[in-house]
């Protein structure tokens, strides 16, 4: 009997493709049609995907308005790639991307393209800021979660951390945390960095590359605070489902002259018109504010999860950017033995920087690292928070694909499930994906030995109380 497509295609794969892959091996499904929230693999099975290309599918899979805006430019003849050249289609992206920005930035904004990817666009904010102020270190602030007093050890890496260390050239933050766990930067803490570095002219960079174009709420996860920054680095989602990237920043700060190219593959049209139409999509049908009105809900509900079931140690998140975590409920501790920040190890970040690896507790507030001369910040941690149980989230993880719901894990030690779906998802649809990853939580948690009763469905046709 010949082997179908959803059999021959993954067994193929190990002989021709890199060992590094991981969602295949996480995730083994052949997509073959896709619409919307729903995925179709060779074997016919249909799953809600709420993992959305790591959330940068806004519209969902395959939206009309993307389809069609493609369409037009495969059939007008028009290049296909055209790096720095002005086109019609560039000039329509920069127009809808110009008037989406915070009204701060976009009266006097210059858009500056690169390659593709986010580590492109940070690269490019780097060497842009870098120019501008004559200096090379940059201060990277990430989400994760620190003790009390990382407002002081940010003023104190502006104006360097160490006797004879320069200010930096710029600091680099993400409104709403990603690589290490779903975590918002408090607002307050927020608007105090924007304060902090406007006193000492060193320029914002926020990184938008997994919050623009709506997820959070707000069109773009800065906005939360009312902070405009002085440069924004976008990836993702503004490509419409598409790869691309750009640098949007003051223009004064790009008088130093115009810098070295990155990267050659900064001209895709394809990808620009794709882009142009998910802005303009998201814009004026208020999905950012939708993304609000519905994120509230599902967090409301899921926070019932922490009081249900011991294993879930938070619930987190802004807009359709939702992370659980979930945790060893019969143990104490960071995850490392000792609960102290001890012997936790520096990680690189986005772009190569330094990241400190900091423990889980409450409440979130972003840590420090200095890039370029990647020597980290000391890193801050508070004993006592929860052992997180990456095992446990991939048996939910697991139990989430057999009832037909796609969802990954990442965060500290991967202990986090992650959901981010379609700004496009209908309450009908959010409710069917809370219904399936309860009933999974509770799966796992029976193969696994935790306790707790199973979460019961909830309705998230009308808001909660």
């Amino acid at each position: 009997m010949a082997e179908s497509a959803h059999e021959t295609i993954p067994r193929r794969r190990p002989a021709r493709e890199s060992a590094a892959r991981t969602y295949p091996r996480a995730l083994p499904i052949v997509p073959v049609r896709a619409r919307g929230l729903t995925i179709e693999g060779a074997d016919g099975r249909r799953h809600l995907d709420c993992h959305s290309g790591a959330g940068t599918l806004v519209l969902g899979h395959n939206h009309p308005v993307v389809l069609e805006a493609t369409r037009r430019v495969l059939d007008s003849g028009a290049p296909l790639h055209v790096p720095d050249h002005a086109t019609p289609v560039e000039d329509a992206f920069v127009t809808e991307l110009l008037g989406t920005l915070p009204p701060g930035l976009a009266g006097h904004a210059r858009v500056r393209f690169c390659g593709p990817g986010e580590g492109d666009a940070v690269r490019t904010a780097l060497r842009l800021v870098r120019a501008a102020t004559g200096r090379t270190e940059i201060l990277a602030l990430t989400c994760a979660r620190a003790c009390h007093g990382a407002t002081a050890w940010a003023e104190s890496g502006l104006d360097g951390l160490r006797s004879g260390t320069p200010r930096p050239a710029g600091v680099l933050l993400e409104p709403v945390g990603y690589e290490g766990g779903v975590l918002p930067a408090p607002d307050a803490w927020t608007r105090r960095v924007r304060q902090l570095t406007a006193a000492r002219s060193v320029p914002l960079i926020a990184d938008e590359s997994h919050t623009g174009v709506g997820r959070t709420g707000a069109f773009w996860a800065v906005e939360h605070s009312g902070v405009t920054p002085d440069v924004m680095v976008l990836s993702g989602a503004v490509g419409g489902s598409l790869p691309l990237a750009a640098v949007v920043h003051r223009d004064d700060l790009g008088a130093a002259g115009p810098g070295t190219p990155s990267g050659a593959l900064r001209g895709n049209q394809l990808a620009m018109a794709a882009g142009a139409a998910t802005l303009s999509y998201v814009r004026a049908n208020g999905l950012a504010r939708r993304a609000a009105v519905l994120g509230a809900r599902m967090l409301d509900r899921l926070r019932g999860l922490a009081a249900e079931f011991p294993c879930v140690g938070d619930v987190r998140g802004r807009g359709l950017m939702i992370g659980v975590e979930l945790v060893d409920a019969d143990a104490d501790g960071d995850g490392d033995g000792d609960g102290d920040g001890e012997g936790e190890r520096d990680r690189p970040g986005p772009a190569g920087l330094v990241e400190p690896v900091v423990a889980a507790s409450r409440p979130p507030v972003p840590a420090l690292a200095l890039a370029g001369s990647h020597r980290p910040a000391p890193g801050l941690a508070l004993a006592g928070s929860r052992r997180p149980a990456p095992g446990l989230a991939l048996a939910v993880r697991r139990e989430c694909l057999r009832r037909g719901l796609v969802v990954e894990t990442g965060g500290r030690h991967a202990g986090e499930v992650r959901l981010l779906p379609p700004l496009t998802i209908s309450d009908e649809q959010a409710a069917a994906v809370l219904d399936r990853l309860a009933d999974a939580l509770a799966a796992a948690r029976d193969r696994t030995g935790r306790h707790g009763p199973p979460y019961p469905p909830g309705n998230l046709s009308r808001p909660a109380s």
